[in-house]
């Protein structure tokens, strides 16, 4: 058994045990300053403290994702996810799963005072139309843009570009902290993430730190400074195979969609992941990642709510 997770089933419903995620993003930085990770920056957006990262949240879905399916979740699953409510350190949250097929489940995250953390869909190949393949394709024309604007759907990144991620390296200043550090403060720990003791005799990649693996390389995407973001989405999906610690991935980027909202600017980004020993797909990435309008100093005041 991978996971030693003690899991409560409800009829077609499968709930974790409240956990506290720990936060690692205190001393992020990008662009030459800190991130909304940081508390002072936090508080000077009004929020009421400094959010944990949202992938954080998803290793509490693996137990449930192992116990529906088994190493299948290892090698196709996919976690699709809108992120709702911030938690900060020291709250709890509690992972909920109902099945909806043979190969998905809808998913919620709880916190301790009930606030939803989380919404979306668990699913293995084939999947469904999944949480965020949905949003993305209901989004609104987010009008005049002034942060994202010069981003446009269709723009790729100028090179591929190589990424890799071993357990002591600590993975720069976008993620400052080691996969030993973060397997030392993980919500669900298991041996199959540092020793050959697994199906594929190789450690394994956790769903949480594929987006470090996928973000932590090459130049960000054009986005007017100062300014602050965070993630609103993500969507993480295993294509077949797992990703593997010390193993060399090429990234590609794309830019698939600009959004808006009374706060923020935003625009989604898919990135794929191939080994580059096989050129084998690996993994793929959505990721929506907003950027709060009254960080940019320049954004006129009568288009601020």
């Amino acid at each position: 058994m991978t996971f030693t997770t003690p899991l409560t089933r409800d009829g077609d419903s499968l709930v974790g045990p409240s956990r506290s995620p720990v936060q690692m993003l205190a001393d992020q930085s990008y662009d030459d300053h800190l991130s909304v990770h940081d508390e002072a920056t936090a508080g000077s957006l009004g929020l009421s403290g400094a959010p944990i990262e949202g992938p954080t949240h998803f290793s509490q879905f693996d137990p449930i994702g192992f116990e529906l399916w088994g190493q299948h979740w290892f090698e196709s699953g996919c976690i699709s996810s809108h992120f709702s409510t911030m938690v900060v350190e020291g709250q709890q949250v509690r992972a909920h799963a109902t099945t909806t097929g043979p190969t998905s489940a809808s998913i919620t995250a709880v916190r301790d005072d009930d606030a939803t953390v989380l919404t979306g869909t668990l699913s293995i190949a084939p999947h469904p139309t999944t949480a965020l393949e949905e949003r993305l394709a209901n989004r609104r024309d987010p009008g005049e843009l002034f942060i994202v604007d010069q981003l446009s759907e269709g723009m790729v990144s100028s090179a591929p570009l190589q990424t890799s991620m071993d357990l002591a390296t600590s993975n720069g200043a976008l993620y400052p902290f080691s996969l030993q550090r973060k397997l030392e403060g993980i919500t669900e720990r298991s041996p199959w993430y540092d020793t050959k003791d697994n199906p594929w005799g190789r450690p394994i990649v956790p769903l949480e730190m594929l987006s470090v693996l996928a973000n932590k390389v090459g130049e960000r995407w054009p986005i007017r400074q100062p300014s602050l973001g965070l993630f609103l989405d993500l969507e993480v999906r295993l294509e077949g195979t797992p990703v593997f610690v010390d193993e060399t991935y090429i990234v590609e980027r794309e830019v698939v969609g600009l959004s808006a909202s009374r706060r923020v600017e935003s625009y989604w980004t898919r990135s794929t992941l191939t080994e580059k020993s096989s050129g084998r797909h690996a993994a793929t990435m959505l990721l929506h990642s907003g950027v709060f309008k009254d960080s940019f100093p320049d954004y006129p005041a009568d288009k601020l709510a």
